[in-house]
């Protein structure tokens, strides 16, 4: 055998190993396309990511920041980031300061555009509520659309109806409205919050009572009005929101009871959000106490400040304690432990006030979806008791 042979045999070996030893190094992340192996999450929560781009200058990942990659001799860029903490996260890539998708990954409305997004586990025991089980019964996850007439225009809702939903057509179930937080939209909690699995798994551990879950787009201007451009990587105009809450109380809220087979009283509808759903949800129960009974509040933007008079907010509703703790089964505020003070300002000022208010923190969290997947994991048990 030639030389020159051993030696291409050689350098094709210590090739296939040297790649099978990076893959083993990590594992490609749960949100990439079929068959693509980055971003790689590597065991120490670092995440290396790939992008051919071989006429390309300069090329960046968008994490927090722009950081810069390295290009190889093969015109692939790399860069691998610090460790990062367990959860779902945006990024994106950047040539020329435009920032786009990675076309390597699924995407995801955030960020006010479509982005990419990596995954870092929890720990297993800690991350199985939010994915599929083996054996766990699958509710379904509609899409809707409708017409409203407060908005002038079609919308999409998405629609979870629980399992055995199709198969008893008699029974009739609670109803909670699920929001998203700015940036995104009506796919924000199926997709990068996965509730449909959170729903199915609580139900089959007979935590949750059954129940229907509606998820609306906050983005809601009146008809006629301009609808303002949402500007990515930036908070939304509150000019994007102004008629959510009609278009919740006159269109969707009377839509889904004659479409679904709901339990349509007060006592059987409660509402919850996200960061700015939580906002709008504040908004819409408290400006309509005689239509929801419980309160979900996950990193909600609140009104909260120091020296803030709790008598003061949402038209005085907090003055009379007693009256709020019968018109309010449920009062919940859920926050990450490492965002604002907000909600526990806004706790201690209620239960100090004798109003039934409940705080919870996700430890080690910030403003992101493992918070309110967790949120959601903690709320929905306590709903319709």
């Amino acid at each position: 055998m030639k030389k020159n042979h051993l030696k291409t045999w050689g350098l094709c070996i210590f090739a296939l190993l040297g790649t099978a030893t990076a893959a083993a190094q990590g594992v490609p992340s749960m949100h990439n396309i079929g068959g693509q192996q980055y971003p790689l999450v590597n065991p120490d929560n670092t995440v290396t990511f790939r992008v051919k781009a071989p006429g390309a200058k300069s090329v960046q990942i968008v994490l927090d920041k722009p950081y810069e990659m390295k290009k190889d001799t093969a015109g692939l860029w790399l860069y691998t980031s610090t460790p990062q903490v367990p959860g779902f996260h945006y990024y994106s890539v950047q040539v020329g300061g435009l920032q786009f998708a990675d076309p390597a990954t699924y995407t995801y409305f955030g960020m006010s555009r479509m982005a990419s997004a990596f995954e870092i586990p929890e720990a297993k025991a800690d991350g199985d509520y939010y994915k599929p089980q083996k054996g766990v019964a699958q509710g379904a996850l509609r899409s809707r659309r409708f017409y409203s007439e407060v908005c002038g225009e079609y919308r999409r809702m998405y629609v979870y109806t629980p399992p055995g939903y199709e198969q008893d057509k008699a029974k009739r179930y609670p109803v909670l409205y699920l929001q998203h937080g700015g940036g995104e939209d009506e796919r924000g909690w199926p997709n990068q919050g996965n509730m449909a699995y959170i729903m199915d798994n609580l139900i089959a551990a007979g935590k949750v009572q059954p129940m229907i879950v509606v998820m609306n787009c906050g983005y809601a201007v009146f008809a006629g009005q301009p609808i303002p451009e949402q500007q990515p990587n930036a908070r939304s105009s509150m000019d994007a929101f102004v008629a959510f809450t009609d278009m919740m109380v006159k269109d969707v809220i009377p839509l889904v009871d004659k479409t679904y087979r709901t339990l349509s009283d007060r006592e059987h509808r409660a509402m919850a959000g996200l960061s700015w759903g939580g906002k709008q949800t504040l908004d819409t129960t408290l400006g309509h106490p005689e239509l929801f009974s419980a309160v979900g509040c996950f990193s909600a933007a609140l009104p909260m400040r120091e020296g803030t008079d709790i008598n003061t907010l949402y038209n005085g509703i907090f003055k009379d304690a007693e009256a709020f703790n019968k018109q309010f089964k449920l009062f919940w505020l859920g926050i990450g432990s490492e965002e604002g003070p907000g909600a526990a300002m806004m706790n201690k000022a209620l239960t100090e006030k004798g109003i039934r208010s409940m705080l919870y923190t996700s430890p080690g969290t910030a403003h992101e979806w493992l918070t309110w997947r967790r949120c959601l994991k903690e709320f929905a048990p306590l709903l319709f008791k």
